[in-house]
């Protein structure tokens, strides 16, 4: 091989490695189930579409707080077409390395199933609801710094 067919051989090759190189970085950002360590105050909102008997606004609050293994509990406040009510609920989750993940809330009425984007240097989280017949989305802000002794 002549050294201009070396050289275009080397281009090409540098060419496709930075090329590879940035789609795998942005897929693989560090994230795990411990980056999610901690509490976070929430708020969700949206509608419930179906069944008829529940359909109508929906809204809840409270503290979603992540083991860093992959259990969840929440503690909340929520309004379902106006009836207000407490509620203490579990459930796991999982983290991506690109810092998507899902979690499920089960509650003695029901389970949800959450799809979510961890943002803010793991600070916050936005979700959706994937079930059918709801319609709503959560935001979640970590209630203390990393390492503070309230977490």
């Amino acid at each position: 091989m002549n050294q201009v067919a070396k050289t275009f051989t080397f281009a090409a090759l540098i060419a496709l490695a930075m090329g590879v190189a940035p789609a795998a970085k942005a897929a693989d950002k560090g994230c795990t189930a411990a980056s999610l360590l901690g509490t976070f105050a929430y708020t969700s909102q949206g509608t419930l579409v179906a069944p008829p008997v529940i359909a109508g606004p929906y809204a809840e609050l409270g503290t979603q707080t992540f083991d860093g293994k992959g259990g969840v509990t929440f503690n909340l406040m929520a309004s379902q077409n106006g009836n207000i009510g407490p509620g203490t609920d579990t459930g796991s989750y999982t983290v991506n390395p690109d810092c998507t993940g899902t979690f499920v809330q089960v509650d003695p009425a029901f389970t949800a199933h959450f799809f979510f984007v961890i943002d803010e240097n793991t600070g916050e989280f936005r979700a959706i609801c994937l079930d059918s017949g709801a319609v709503i989305t959560r935001v979640g802000k970590r209630q203390f710094p990393v390492g503070d002794w309230r977490q």
